[in-house]
C-alpha cells in the first residue's frame, strides 16, 4: 500500500546498491555520512549519479551526535578524541555499540580529550558513536563538526536535496543546517531526551520539515527502556507524517522468518500511526539480509496494513449504507 514507505541505508559502492535503486517497494536510500571519509565521499556521490535509479536519495548529516574523532593508542585504558568538546561530571559510564559495551569515564581533558578507567569489553574504532546520559552532559561548540561541512557542501553540489539532521535538540539546530541546505526537505532525528523536549515544545510543522524517532540511539538515550512507548506517541502525534527507523526486523539476521515479536512491532508502529518506516544499517550491509528485511516488510504491506485499511473504509461507509449495504460494500472491496 502507497501509504506505507520503507527506506534503507546503502552507499553506491555496496554490490546490492544498483538492485536496490530500482526496486519501487522503497521509497528511499539514505546516505550516512559517518560511515564514509570526505576523500571517498565525492566518488560515491558521482557513481550514485551514474547509477541513477528511480528510489530517492537522502543524505544523513551529522550534528551534535557524540562520534569517535581518533582513537589514541594505549594498552593500559581507552583514549580517545571526541568530535565535539564536552563538558560532564566524572566518573561517569559511557555506552557504546548501541547500548551493548561499556566503560566508565574517568577525566576530561581540553573538552574532546577522553580517557577512561580501561575500556570497553570491544575494540572501539574511529567513527563510532557513543553515549553520555548523564544528566550534567553538555556537547559545546558548532552544530557541525569541522569534518561535517565539507560532507554537506559536496552533497550539495552533487544535487541533494532531502537530508537526514542526526541529535536535533532545538529550533537553534534547524535553523544552523537552514543556513546551509535552504529549503531542502530536512527530517529531523530525535535520538534523546533534549531531541524529545524539542518535540513537545518548539517544533512546528511545515512541509519541508519532519521528524523521524530515531530508535538505535534514542533507545539507549532515554534512559528508562520502558519509556520508548510515550516517546514514539509524542512524536507521531506532534507529527502525523513522522518517520520511524532501526531496531525493527533485526530477527532476520539469525533467522529467514522473522520473529513473532518483530511482526507485532510493525502493527503496533502502525497503529499508532506510523507510515514511514526505515531499516537499520546492520540489515541493509548484506544483500541477503535486505532482501529477506524488504520482502517481509512488503508482505506485512500487502497483509495487516492492507486489512486495517479495508476495515476504516468498510467502517467510513457504514452510517451511508446501513448493514446490507456495508457487507455489499465489504463484498467489493474484497474482492
Amino acid at each position: 500500500m502507497k501509504d506505507l514507505e520503507l527506506l534503507v541505508t546503502l552507499w553506491p559502492t555496496f554490490p546490492h546498491f544498483k538492485r536496490f535503486a530500482q526496486d519501487n517497494r522503497l521509497a528511499g536510500i539514505r546516505l550516512n555520512s559517518a560511515m564514509i571519509e570526505l576523500e571517498e565521499l565525492g566518488d560515491e556521490l558521482q557513481l550514485a549519479q551514474k547509477i541513477g535509479g528511480q528510489v530517492p536519495l537522502y543524505f544523513d548529516v551529522k550534528a551534535r551526535q557524540l562520534r569517535v574523532a581518533e582513537v589514541i593508542p594505549n594498552s593500559n585504558y581507552l583514549e580517545l578524541i571526541l568530535n565535539h568538546p564536552i563538558s560532564v561530571k566524572t566518573p561517569t559510564e559511557v555506552l557504546f555499540k548501541a547500548g551493548e559495551d561499556c566503560a566508565v569515564l574517568d577525566k576530561v581533558k581540553e573538552g574532546k580529550h577522553l580517557i577512561f578507567q580501561g575500556g570497553p569489553h570491544y575494540k572501539v574504532k574511529k567513527g563510532e558513536s557513543l553515549h553520555i546520559r548523564h544528566p550534567s552532559l553538555e556537547v559545546g561548540g558548532s552544530t557541525f563538526a569541522d569534518s561535517e561541512i565539507p560532507k554537506i557542501e559536496k552533497a550539495k553540489a552533487a544535487g541533494f536535496d532531502k537530508f537526514f539532521m542526526s541529535y536535533v535538540e532545538s529550533q537553534r539546530d534547524i535553523d544552523a543546517f537552514r543556513e546551509l541546505v535552504g529549503d531542502a526537505y530536512i527530517i529531523a532525528k530525535i535520538e534523546n531526551n533534549k531531541g524529545l523536549n524539542y518535540v513537545a515544545k518548539e517544533y512546528v510543522k511545515k512541509d519541508n520539515l519532519a521528524l523521524i524517532a530515531a530508535c538505535g540511539d534514542l533507545y539507549v538515550e532515554i534512559g528508562r527502556p520502558h519509556e520508548i512507548m510515550g516517546a514514539l506517541k509524542l512524536i507521531i502525534e506532534k507529527d502525523p507524517q513522522a518517520y520511524v527507523g532501526s531496531r525493527m526486523l533485526l530477527s532476520v539476521i539469525h533467522s529467514p522468518v522473522p520473529s513473532f515479536a518483530d511482526l507485532l512491532q510493525l502493527s503496533w508502529l502502525y497503529d499508532t500511526g506510523y507510515k514511514r518506516m526505515m531499516l537499520c544499517d546492520e540489515l541493509c550491509l548484506k544483500e541477503d539480509l535486505l532482501g529477506t528485511a524488504v520482502n517481509v516488510f512488503e508482505s506485512f504491506r500487502e497483509t495487516y496494513a492492507h486489512e486495517i485499511q479495508e476495515q476504516m473504509a468498510v467502517e467510513q461507509y457504514v452510517p451511508m449504507v446501513g448493514k446490507i449495504g456495508m457487507i455489499q460494500l465489504a463484498e467489493k472491496l474484497i474482492y
